[in-house]
């Protein structure tokens, strides 16, 4: 991988998006990597937990790469948003849980992607925004649907409309990021965060990201039904044996399989 660093230890995965030159702008190459980097991930029985950031102190990833966008054609542009809507949609729905780790600028397509993690955690420098609009095309990596989602319909258009960026504070007040942290604690705090959801059993914990996210996407009543089918499921595993017999026998360990 050209653009992209990868360590795993203790279940945890970091992935790091490295074009530091470019603030870690995404590319083509960078975008088909991360599709490539995740469906390899997604596959891994020793990641529990993934961390998505970028490198250096600056920039989270400051938008799509500009330079390769400007000439162009549509059919180019097209491509392009599919390309990030494959990679960004593989990040959203894998079966481990995803923490962005937002340390600095989350413009535009940084923004998007930090969207499609289950939880962002945000350094205290981090700027949020989509400024699409103002370089004449719209958010295409997802911004008009996952934005909406998050902090509703009214602020989304507020923020994509104006191109307006906003601080951590301020995207902690509206629901866009979930924690607000020091610069030198982001990374420890997302590996703590990480160590709490991997306490717990992986396979309840994958079938409630399941629950969540398609029933987000349909009525309610169709989204409970998949909660009552998903809780039956849950029941059949190994896990649930032991979470509660641990419960009941008030043993403080659990040996939980993912099973």
């Amino acid at each position: 991988m050209n653009n992209l660093l990868l360590e795993v230890e203790n279940g945890i995965a970091v992935l790091t998006i490295n074009r530091p030159k470019a603030l870690n702008a995404l590319n083509s190459e960078t975008l088909a990597e991360l599709g490539q980097c995740l469906a390899e991930v997604e596959k891994r029985e020793d990641v529990k937990v993934l961390i998505l950031t970028g490198s250096g102190e600056k920039s989270f990833v400051a938008g799509a790469d500009i330079s390769e966008m400007v000439n162009a054609t549509p059919k180019e542009g097209r491509a392009m948003g599919l390309l990030a809507r494959e990679a960004f949609g593989r990040l959203e729905n894998m079966p481990q849980v995803t923490i962005a780790a937002v340390n600095g600028y989350a413009l535009g397509g940084g923004c998007e992607i930090s969207m499609s993690c289950d939880i962002r955690v945000a350094a205290e420098n981090a700027k949020f925004g989509q400024p699409e609009c103002g370089l004449g095309i719209l958010p295409g990596f997802g911004g008009t649907q996952r934005l909406a989602r998050l902090v509703g319909k009214g602020r989304a258009k507020e923020l994509i409309f104006t191109c307006d960026m906003i601080d951590a504070q301020e995207a902690y007040r509206i629901g866009l990021a979930n924690k607000m942290v020091p610069q030198a604690e982001l990374l420890d705090t997302c590996k703590k965060m990480a160590g709490r959801v991997m306490k717990n059993a992986p396979f309840a914990v994958s079938l409630a990201k399941q629950a969540i996210n398609t029933g987000m996407d349909t009525d309610l009543d169709s989204g409970l039904k998949l909660e009552a089918n998903l809780f039956g499921l849950a029941f059949s595993t190994e896990d649930k044996k032991e979470g509660m017999t641990a419960f009941l026998t008030k043993r403080k360990e659990k040996h939980f399989i993912g099973k």
